[in-house]
């Protein structure tokens, strides 16, 4: 009988960790109310409950008799991961107490100070008088986040203090906690940094550029080799082994959003210990060759990696991961690529629908493309005019 596995997400960024799991002979149970979740189909079962309340996912580990427990690409799910293994005895995770001062905007920033690591200068307020002070301490412009969220939900720029209390509110309403962070705007490009731990050391990264659209703080693609340097990238692990022999982190990932300054300084604005998603993971897959997504399935079930790895440093093959997102509200007609993309596709994963209608632009995703280019030049080239080359098109488009 198959080992049974329980993990938490359905959708469609979850479809390597289910397919990699099965690989390795489990027996998947996604969860998750978003019952639409293209990731469930994927899945041996089915049960649909909040991945983000924890003593409902630890009741359905033990209703169901899982033998593991691992994360889907939420900090939500992760934190209830770590919850449930540490309450079962599981391996694979950090303590539940740990996985917070990873997770939450305010606990990292602050142990980030403490290790020296460069972080956006920040404040963590609770009440009204407590940002009023922190806007007199700050220099504008500043950058209003709950502590809890991801994906660009409930974040803010502001250029002057009016500005400031409205994202200040806007904070408050989406936040599941009590505070928010207010942090200073660190002026740069945008990246991202995936690194494996084992024991503690750095032993395969990854690093790309990340792409915005209308939403400018939600990463809409990215591509690699990264444009940051060699010796950039040799602090960013510099900076992971760091926090993790701070903490004690247990083998897995532990993945990165930095912003690098004009100086060559990568500031760390974000980390996580669970997969990046819209298909992260397979992007890594196809720019290096390394299986991306059974590593970390290994990891969170606490098993040895039997991947063989590349030496540190060795440059990934030139690829795009573009995410199709819409310019406008509209229903939806079709999906169309520029010919000229043709010899650079690797793989379309659609999921809409036509007719349905987007309602709002800044969230809404028709489906995923990977592409692979010749050279960085090329793909550097291509990813500035993708926005024109792959289009969503709207009735009123046509």
């Amino acid at each position: 009988m198959r080992k049974k596995l329980l993990l938490l997400g359905g959708g469609h960024a979850e479809i390597p960790l289910i397919q990699a799991a099965q690989k390795l002979g489990y027996f998947v149970i996604t969860t998750g109310y978003a019952r639409e979740g293209l990731g469930h189909a994927y899945a041996d079962k089915n049960v649909f409950e909040d991945f983000s309340d924890h003593e409902k996912m630890l009741a359905l580990a033990k209703a169901e008799g899982v033998d593991r427990v691992c994360s889907g690409c939420n900090d939500f799910a992760l934190l209830s991961t770590a919850y449930v293994c540490e309450k079962l005895g599981l391996p694979g995770h950090d303590s539940y107490e740990t996985s917070l001062q990873i997770h939450h905007k305010d606990k990292y920033r602050a142990l980030a100070t403490r290790l020296n690591i460069p972080t956006p200068k920040a404040l963590s307020v609770r009440h009204a008088e407590e940002f009023e002070a922190a806007l007199q301490t700050l220099s504008f412009p500043v950058i209003v986040k709950p502590v809890d969220l991801t994906g660009g939900k409930g974040i803010r720029r502001a250029d002057n203090a009016a500005e400031a209390r409205a994202a200040y509110a806007n904070a408050l309403n989406h936040t599941r906690e009590d505070h928010v962070v207010v942090e200073e705007c660190v002026v740069g490009t945008n990246h991202g940094f995936s690194a494996y731990l084992q024991n503690q050391k750095v032993t395969f990264y990854f690093a790309d550029n990340e792409q915005y659209y209308l939403n400018k703080y939600m990463v809409s693609g990215a591509n690699t080799p990264t444009t940051t340097s060699s010796h950039g990238q040799k602090l960013l692990c510099e900076y992971s082994e760091r926090i993790a022999k701070e903490l004690n982190l247990v083998d897995g990932i532990l993945h990165i959003q930095y912003i690098e300054k004009a100086d060559g300084t990568p500031v760390i604005i974000e980390i996580c210990r669970r997969p990046p998603g819209d298909l992260y993971i397979k992007f890594v897959q196809y720019a290096t060759g390394v299986d991306y997504p059974k590593m970390l399935v290994q990891a969170e079930t606490g098993d040895v990696c039997t991947e063989s790895l590349p030496p540190l440093g060795t440059p990934p093959k030139p690829f795009l991961r573009h995410c199709i997102m819409a310019s406008q509200k509209g229903s939806v007609q079709d999906v169309t690529f520029a010919p000229e993309l043709q010899k650079n596709i690797v793989e379309k994963f659609l999921w809409y629908k036509k007719g349905e209608p987007i309602t709002d632009p800044l969230y809404y995703k028709a489906g995923i493309v990977f592409m692979k280019f010749a050279t960085p030049e090329e793909m550097q080239a291509l990813t500035a005019k993708m926005t024109e080359l792959v289009k969503i098109q709207t009735e009123r488009d046509n």
